[in-house]
């Protein structure tokens, strides 16, 4: 993911985004409501963090203000006031998502992934590469019109390395994305299930759109090999 962090004490900004870069999460940070809101509404963001409390414009008014120029970016709301009125204030302004602190990083993790999730499948239900095809709503996988048996974690890497064609996924952002984090990075598990999609999706068709890249992870060429 490209994640925005919009928070203004910082060292919390700081641990912020070295967590998550070292999450594989490419992250910039802006310090006040008026700088975020200029990169989030000129950026090709994934998710955006926000802070409420911020100087210049509150996270409030950054996130009202992004919605009305018709940014859809996902945006999750930080606070140190957790009561439900300050809740609904956050929600009301178009954020997705809400976070009190202090909160566990595991969790901002979590409901960024969750978030990434729902824009995604809302925003390409159907993802191609060349005559490669990913009905993500249905869950059907077509090449060449002829339908592939996936198993769920095969059709969930799948659509990870679709959605990012021509680009290199990381082993850290499979395991991140499609296990949420609760396997061994030094396991060989992607290893397989990589060698069992590129038999499935690949091989019968005589294709090479999966390749490694030795030492940093995956791509998938973008016109499907």
């Amino acid at each position: 993911m490209r994640v925005l962090v919009v928070e203004d004490e910082p060292r919390l900004a700081d641990l912020l985004a070295r967590g998550l870069r070292e999450a594989g999460h490419t992250t910039d940070v802006r310090h006040t409501g008026g700088e975020g809101l200029l990169a989030a509404t000129g950026g090709d963001y994934d998710t955006v963090v926000l802070d409420v409390m911020l100087p210049g414009l509150d996270g409030h008014t950054v996130c009202r203000k992004l919605r009305d120029r018709g940014v859809r970016v996902p945006v999750l709301m930080l606070t140190a006031r957790g009561q439900i009125p300050d809740r609904v204030a956050g929600l009301d302004a178009g954020a997705d998502d809400y976070l009190p602190k202090p909160f566990s990083f595991d969790e901002l993790l979590a409901r960024l992934r969750a978030l990434h999730r729902r824009a995604a499948d809302r925003a390409a239900p159907v993802l191609q590469a060349g005559d490669l095809r990913l009905d993500i709503v249905a869950r059907r996988a077509l090449r060449n019109d002829t339908e592939i048996d996936l198993s769920a974690r095969e059709f969930d890497i799948l659509a990870l390395l679709m959605s990012r064609a021509g680009q290199c996924v990381t082993r850290y952002q499979i395991l991140d994305e499609v296990w949420d984090g609760e396997t061994d990075l030094r396991s060989n598990v992607i290893d397989v299930y990589i060698a069992s999609l590129r038999a499935k999706v690949d091989k019968p068709f005589a294709r090479h759109a999966i390749t490694t890249l030795r030492g940093a992870g995956y791509r998938l060429e973008p016109d499907g090999g």
